[in-house]
């Protein structure tokens, strides 16, 4: 059996030194290198930085993972932001006022920044008058609100009205602070998934 394995073993030594002897091909002068794919790039470069391939990939997830929370975050904030935003209007009118305007331009400056918002505009009125009246002036207000988006460069297709006449009033009471508070127009916001 030692016999054997002592033939086996000078034979193996013989094929590796004349495979060794053998002619080599010549390295290339100027070899073309073709873009690596993101996996190789990676594992050469956690290699040179002494990271195993799997912490490598651990390391990329928990960097998109941190990069979709940071996302998640402001595009929160900016809804949050938006849906806080209210336009006032004056008694019996659905003219935006000078800060209205301002305020709009901020929520199309938004809207422009993350086309994946879909909001609805809701028009609301104070308690006075009959609910037909005010039916039909929360929605000149909520119109009023989409025109200025939409000439402002939000598309239309992303914005949709709605009234809800004196329904949900902001504040309870009837003094002229609580109507002012509730003749306005709110926002709220859907994302898309387009």
């Amino acid at each position: 059996m030692t016999r054997k394995i002592s033939l086996i073993l000078i034979s193996a030594a013989a094929i590796l030194a004349l495979s060794a002897c053998s002619k080599k091909t010549p390295p290339a002068v100027n070899p073309t290198v073709k873009d690596a794919p993101a996996a190789t790039a990676q594992a050469s470069a956690s290699s040179s930085s002494g990271m195993s391939a799997e912490d490598s990939a651990a390391a990329a997830e928990k960097l998109a993972a941190e990069k979709l929370e940071r996302d998640r975050a402001h595009l929160e904030e900016m809804i949050n932001k938006i849906m806080n935003d209210e336009v006032y209007f004056d008694f019996d009118r659905s003219e935006l006022t000078e800060s209205a305007r301002e305020l709009l331009t901020e929520v199309g400056n938004m809207l422009i920044k993350e086309p994946r918002f879909v909001i609805t505009v809701g028009g609301h009125t104070d308690a006075r008058g009959t609910e037909d009246y005010n039916m039909v002036l929360g929605s000149k207000r909520a119109e009023k609100v989409k025109e200025f988006l939409v000439a402002y460069g939000v598309k239309a297709d992303r914005l949709e009205t709605i009234s809800y006449g004196k329904e949900q009033p902001k504040v309870e009471g009837q003094t002229e602070e609580a109507y002012a508070q509730n003749r306005r127009a709110n926002f709220k916001v859907s994302v898309s998934k387009k």
